[in-house]
Parts: structure tokens; C-alpha cells; sequence
């Protein structure tokens, strides 16, 4: 199977039979087959659907079609539209001969030696001779094969048009932002003429462009194609352990043969029967799997491939349109591995034995064992993203932390999860640490000598916390249930956010006077370098996150009421400032990257893409006041602390 995946890898190919494309038709839900392979699929599926009078796509399973009666299930496949970028790739990049497309609608096979770009059709000497002297296509554009195979970009300037894909003559001329959809007139006055931000395609490309990620969509499309290979490797891996485990089994019967012999060898009979026959029943399933795998791991390299090379060889509106096409893509594929291919079962097999009796050699086989089958279930890639349209987030539970003898109410102004499910909070009104073990009890607290504004993980046993006035931040050792102190580094400015930064190193933001910096990089102690300086308006920076691979930089301004984002050399890479989010404090980022910021004021939880795009405004079950947050080391749990009422924690599942 890995040289279905190899022998193809540099060229676009069919999910179907995972060949090479012969006439590409494109279904409206953007994906392409050869149109013999799908029409038939469509022949298999006639009786299922003929009600209906439609199918279901082989890749996403979307319904399309929705033909007329009039229209034969054999003219089902020819009635969707050629895919003209993949058309346009095949000739260039596959480094095979073509035969005439015209000799080969008469059953001839003559090799082709030219292209005509207005007909997309291949031509033999002879019918390029006879098509140049006709008066309707004496002008057209013909390149030699040699011409396409050397140059991609001949080939891609021809396919500017794009047409929509539920009105095949219209063309795109619309882009609406409230439904991330490009769309032709007749969809425009249909479905987003009250839309509220619709925008003309040929006007605002060049900014559409520049919002459209296109190297990070190709990143996500290799993820999901290294996450389907890594299924089906372990799968077959599987196969082949559970052979040598069914072929083991005879050895470990053989042990106790000599008090059971005639018992065992029935047993031994039975066990070899019943395991080839779990083996073989296994191997067909997972074949049936691993084609349905590959299946889409052809879809998805398909997209990889298309958005490549129209990225590199294409004009503006096919870099534009095709990347967001792709991108529309990206949530159902991941929708798709979630469901059917994050995990992945392993069957084992073995012998169980019953107590020998004194009495043993009178017993059956079916007495004296079976063979036990073990389907356990394996997360082999925890990281895989999550599609955001799916997630919710759940309030799971609210805990009260209470501390006798405390001469002021708490004020949980920082929190962090440390392993073991712990927890950790600083009370800024008392000038204290508290600890919390995994049930959310507390276990012990730890008084310092200045109040604490945040605190952070920097280690398994240590944490960082912000003395702001100090100017001070507290390194402490987090050993079991024992906080003592282990050192104390001092800062030019005041510090009030917190975060680790790996390898010794902590961002903290905090006033820095005139100098206005936003944050410091703090390594081995000492602050070593700064982000860019910003006037007086740009606010009071609170607190601070990074994403996980430590390249961003998210920062909260309470005052304008914004969360800043800055790559780790200390340049603004965005501003996120919507009219509902007010005094921004607590941010963090779960394990797909995704941006959480807290609303105080505005009593909501902003759930951002790592772009900066919106995806959900969190109401439901936020407290009253809500402050500090902190995620769990799974990424898929956060806590955040109530300021209405001081010692309340909240728990939060994303599902």
C-alpha cells in the first residue's frame, strides 16, 4: 500500500483508484475524480439514490447532484465541470505520452503533440493541421507538449476563469467575509445580499490575498496526510504482529501437553482455526480501511498539490480562490480523521487456561481454555486539531477555595496547572501561594513578602510568580505538597503578566515607564531583550501567553480594550480589538493553538484562531467577573478565577 501513496506522490491523483487523473470532474463540494471512476460510482449508487436523484460525494460524503429526471445515471458524470486547474497540471506534470483526444474519440490511438489551451484538448499532427486552418479555432493558442511539460506557467495563465460551482456560467465575481465564500451574481442576490460585508473580487483581491495563509493551509494539509500514513502503518504493523502472535500460540499450548495431550491438541486444532480466521477476517478489514485511507489522503494531497502549485505558478485571483477553497476544506477533513482515524484498534490474541483439575485429561477442550480476542484502542497522534466548528466548551464544575485566617477577601489574580492535575493560585489581597492537589483541595499555602500579580509553570517542581511592586519575580520549588523558595530575580520594570517561555526563559509584561515596551524576554535570570516601544495610547498591558511552539507572543491591553500578538523577536504581527470585548485580562492558548481571552467587563471568553479570526464568543457559564485562566497540560481544560465572588473556581471541558 505504501507505493500506492510513493509511485504518485509528486502528481495529483484520483481518491477513487488512486491513479492518475483522466478527465478531472470537479463535484460542488470541490472535490475532483476521474470522471470514469465516478461515473462508476455513481452507477453503484443509482438504485441507493435514484428517490433522491442524487449522491454522496466518496471523499466528504456531502450529497450533490440533484439531477433531473430527464437525465440518465449515465450522463450524471459528464454533467459536472471539468476541474481546469487540475486539467492544466496533468499536462505538466505527468512525464507521460498523451494520446489525440479527437483520433481517441473515433477508437484510435495516435500520440499527441500539441495542446490547444481554448479547446483543452490534445492533437495529433494531422488534427492540429486541420484545426489550425478552420475558421473558428485558426486563432486559438496551441503550445507543443514539450512546451507544457517545461513550463507550468504556460499552462496556468490559460485557466484564469473560475466559475461557480452551482451556476457553471457564472463567474465569480463577488467574496462574501460574513460566509468566508466566494460566490457568482445569481448566489449573491440568492444568499448574501444581506450580508452584511460582501466585497467585489476584482477590487479587494490583492487584500484577500494577503489574508489568505496559503504556506500554513499546505502545513495542515502535510499534517493530515502524515496522520493517515501514520494509520495505516500501524495498522498493517498490527496485521503483522497479530500473525507471529496467532503463529506463537501453539507454544505456549505445548507446555502443559503433557498432562492434557489429547485435550490440547483439540484445542490447538480449534486455536489455529479460529485465529487464521481472526487473522484473515482482520486482514480484509483492514484493507477495506486502509483503501478508505488512502482514499483520502489522495483528496487531501490533491488540495496539497493544487494550492502548491497555484501558489507558486498561478495569478492572483487562482492563488485566492483556490486557496480558499481548499481552506473551506480543511474543517470537514479534519472532521473526517477525527471520526474515523485518530484512533485506531489493535487486536491481540492469546490463550486463557481454567484451573488444571485432577481430573484433567477427562475434560474437553472447551473445558480447559478459549481464545480470548483484545480490541484496545490507541490515540497514536494526541495532537490533532480539532475542527473549531465542532467544538463546544462546557462548564464541568465550580469549587470553592476558602482559607481560614485570612485578613482580606481573596483576589485570585493568577493561576497555572501544574503536572499531576495540581493547581496553584496567587491571592493578591493576602500576599500568598496557594496549592492545590487534584481534587481541588488545599493542601498548603505560602506567604511572600510583596503581593503577586501572576504565576507560571517553569519546571515540573518550580514556578515563576510576578511580585510587581518589587519589581521581583519569586522562583519557588513545588516538591509533593512543599512550596520553599529557590530564588528571586529582580527586573528594570514592574511585572505583572507571566509565562514560560522554555529553556529557562519567561516573557512578563508590566509598566515600563516612558519606554512603553509591551514585553521581556527573561533568560537565565537576566532581562535580555524587548519588544517593540509604543506610545502612551497604547495601553496598560496585562497579562501574557505563548502559543506552544513558543514562536507567539499574545498580550491582553486592558485600556483599549485588545489583545496584541507579536512573533518572538518582538514585532506586531496583529491587533484583535472587537466592540465586545471589554477589559481584556487573562489570556491563554489550548493544544491546537487556538487564542482564549477574557473579557472582565464584557463577561465573555473570546475563542481566537492562531490568526487572530474569531471563532466563538463563550457565554454560557462564565462567572460574573471573570479574571485569570490557565489550560491543563492535555490542552482540552481550562480554570478560570471569578473576581464577584473572590474564592470561586470554574472548570471548563472543550468537547
Amino acid at each position: 500500500m505504501a507505493a500506492a501513496i510513493s509511485n504518485t506522490e509528486e502528481e495529483p491523483t484520483c481518491p477513487i483508484c488512486l491513479g492518475l487523473f483522466n478527465v478531472p470532474r470537479q463535484l460542488p463540494c470541490a472535490h475532483t475524480f476521474c470522471q470514469s471512476c465516478l461515473q462508476s460510482y455513481i452507477t453503484s449508487k443509482a438504485i441507493e439514490h435514484e428517490k433522491k436523484r442524487c449522491i454522496e460525494c466518496p471523499v466528504c460524503r456531502k450529497t450533490v447532484g440533484h439531477f433531473t429526471e430527464n437525465k440518465s445515471t449515465s450522463e450524471w458524470a459528464s454533467s459536472f465541470p471539468v476541474d481546469t486547474v487540475i486539467q492544466c497540471i496533468i499536462p505538466t506534470k505527468s512525464k507521460v505520452e498523451r494520446e489525440c483526444d479527437a483520433c481517441s474519440s473515433d477508437g484510435s490511438s495516435v500520440t499527441a503533440t500539441g495542446f490547444c489551451v481554448v479547446c483543452e484538448e490534445a492533437m495529433c499532427d494531422n488534427c492540429l493541421s486541420v484545426h489550425r486552418k478552420q475558421k473558428i479555432s485558426k486563432a486559438h493558442s496551441i503550445f507543443t507538449m514539450e512546451e507544457l511539460l517545461n513550463n507550468p506557467q504556460n499552462m496556468m495563465k490559460f485557466a484564469e476563469g473560475f466559475t461557480c460551482l452551482n451556476h457553471e456560467d457564472e463567474d465569480l465575481k463577488f467574496y462574501c467575509n460574513d460566509h468566508k465564500i466566494a460566490c457568482c451574481g445569481i448566489c449573491y442576490f440568492q444568499s448574501h445580499n444581506t450580508c452584511s460585508k460582501v466585497r467585489m473580487l476584482k477590487d479587494e483581491l490583492s487584500d484577500l490575498l494577503c489574508e489568505t495563509k496559503t504556506s500554513e493551509i499546505i502545513e495542515e494539509l502535510k499534517k493530515l496526510q502524515a496522520h493517515l500514513k501514520t494509520f495505516i502503518d500501524v495498522k498493517e504493523s498490527n496485521i503483522r504482529d497479530l500473525e507471529s502472535q496467532v503463529n506463537g500460540l501453539t507454544d505456549q499450548i505445548r507446555e502443559v501437553r503433557t498432562k492434557i495431550n489429547t485435550a490440547l491438541d483439540e484445542l490447538e486444532t480449534k486455536v489455529k482455526t479460529e485465529g487464521r480466521r481472526i487473522h484473515k477476517e482482520a486482514d480484509i478489514r483492514t484493507q477495506e480501511e486502509n483503501h478508505q485511507c488512502l482514499s483520502l489522503i489522495h483528496a487531501i494531497r490533491n488540495s496539497q498539490l493544487l494550492c502548491e502549485t497555484v501558489h507558486k505558478y498561478g495569478i492572483d485571483i487562482q492563488k485566492f480562490l483556490t486557496a480558499e477553497k481548499i481552506k473551506s476544506q480543511l474543517p470537514l477533513y479534519y472532521s473526517q480523521v477525527r471520526e474515523k482515524y485518530e484512533r485506531t484498534d489493535i487486536l491481540t490474541v492469546q490463550v486463557t487456561f481454567t484451573p488444571l483439575l485432577e481430573s484433567v485429561l477427562s475434560l474437553s477442550s472447551s473445558d480447559i481454555g478459549k481464545l480470548v480476542i483484545t480490541n484496545a484502542s490507541t490515540l497514536f497522534i494526541p495532537g490533532l486539531r480539532k475542527p473549531i466548528r465542532e467544538c463546544q466548551v462546557e462548564n464541568v464544575e465550580t469549587f470553592d477555595v476558602t482559607i481560614s485566617g485570612n485578613m482580606n477577601t481573596p483576589f485570585y489574580s493568577g493561576i497555572t496547572i501544574l503536572p499531576r492535575d495540581r493547581v496553584m493560585l496567587v491571592d493578591k489581597n493576602n500576599s500568598q501561594c496557594i496549592l492545590l492537589n487534584n481534587s481541588h483541595q488545599v493542601v498548603t499555602t505560602y506567604k511572600l513578602t510583596e503581593w503577586p500579580y501572576d504565576i507560571c509553570v517553569v519546571g515540573d517542581e518550580e514556578v515563576a510568580v510576578s511580585l510587581c511592586d518589587q519589581k521581583n519575580i519569586q522562583i519557588l520549588s513545588v516538591k509533593d505538597f512543599v512550596i520553599s523558595p529557590v530564588r528571586t530575580i529582580t527586573t528594570k520594570y514592574e511585572c505583572y503578566g507571566i509565562a514560560a517561555a522554555g529553556k529557562g526563559e519567561m516573557v512578563v509584561v508590566g509598566d515600563c515607564g516612558n519606554d512603553k515596551y509591551c514585553w521581556r524576554l527573561i533568560r537565565d535570570g537576566r532581562e535580555v531583550s524587548y519588544s517593540d516601544q509604543f506610545d502612551s495610547s497604547s495601553g496598560y498591558f496585562h497579562y501574557i501567553a505563548l502559543n506552544n511552539s513558543k514562536t507567539r507572543v499574545y498580550v491582553t491591553v486592558y485600556d483599549t480594550n485588545s489583545l496584541l500578538c507579536f512573533n518572538m523577536e518582538g514585532k506586531k504581527q496583529y491587533t484583535y480589538s472587537p466592540d465586545n470585548l471589554n477589559f481584556p485580562v487573562g489570556v491563554a492558548v489550548d493544544r491546537d493553538d487556538n487564542i482564549y481571552v477574557v473579557g472582565y467587563s464584557s463577561h465573555n471568553i473570546h475563542q481566537l484562531s492562531p490568526e487572530g479570526c474569531i471563532l466563538q464568543v463563550i457565554t454560557t457559564g462564565v462567572p460574573q467577573d471573570p479574571w485569570a485562566i490557565s489550560f491543563d497540560n492535555s490542552g482540552d481544560t481550562f480554570i478560570i478565577t471569578d473576581c464577584s465572588e473572590q474564592s470561586k473556581l470554574h472548570i471548563y471541558q472543550l468537547k
